[in-house]
């Protein structure tokens, strides 16, 4: 009985990862469309939505924290909750970082973007890469979060190209120094999520193995 009502919570714990994952998905959507159709209003409706994933978080984390004191998980148990707890931390971050991406987008003027769609790619990815290390998650599929951490490198080169891109651009034209400026904090945003998806990736991996890419004696 005991053991039915601890998955039935670990149940609850899949599923509101699964919304939060989606919320992130949502943000990150809104902010690539906010930029492309150079939409502030847009962009501002990351603001409240970063809210909700910042409460997801503490919700979540309180979940995790339920069935660590109150179940006696086994190990493969305590892998699952103890990385959905670091999984969360990225989920969280992303959302900020979304909201990081707007405020620029509200304070920048009529424009036209000349690596909008590099950009716009870049977003297209890192939502895709955030929805598949859920999935991982959920689905406990090593060959999924693996793939994420693969998808990593298309984001950090579709950054690199925005970077050469740009830094020609200041040099023939520094009065257009600024916005470039603002372009390429929007791609290293749109990159550290890239990071973040990956981290999740990463702490799926460990969840189903107990071995993680970056930390030793987990």
């Amino acid at each position: 009985m005991m053991r039915k009502h601890f998955d039935e919570q670990l149940a609850l714990l899949n599923q509101e990862l699964t919304i939060m994952g989606g919320m992130c998905e949502e943000a990150i959507a809104l902010v690539a469309k906010a930029l492309t159709e150079n939409d502030r209003e847009l962009a501002k409706k990351v603001v409240p939505l970063d809210e909700e994933i910042d409460q997801m978080e503490r919700d979540i984390e309180a979940l995790c924290l339920k069935l660590l004191l109150q179940q006696q998980p086994v190990a493969g148990d305590l892998r699952q909750i103890s990385a959905a707890l670091k999984m969360i931390t990225d989920m969280e971050r992303i959302g900020d970082q979304a909201e990081d991406i707007s405020e620029i987008i509200s304070f920048l003027h009529d424009y036209e973007i000349p690596e909008h769609n590099i950009i716009y790619e870049m977003a297209g990815a890192t939502s895709k890469m955030v929805t598949d290390s859920i999935d991982a998650y959920v689905k406990k599929d090593i060959s999924l979060s693996e793939k994420v951490i693969a998808d990593d490198d298309f984001v950090d080169e579709c950054f690199n190209k925005v970077k050469a891109n740009l830094i020609q651009v200041i040099a023939a034209n520094p009065m257009e120094g600024e916005f470039a400026l603002d372009l390429l904090m929007i791609a290293k945003y749109f990159e550290r999520i890239g990071d973040h998806a990956t981290n999740i990736a990463e702490w799926v991996e460990f969840s189903i193995t107990g071995h993680h890419a970056n930390e030793q004696n987990l």
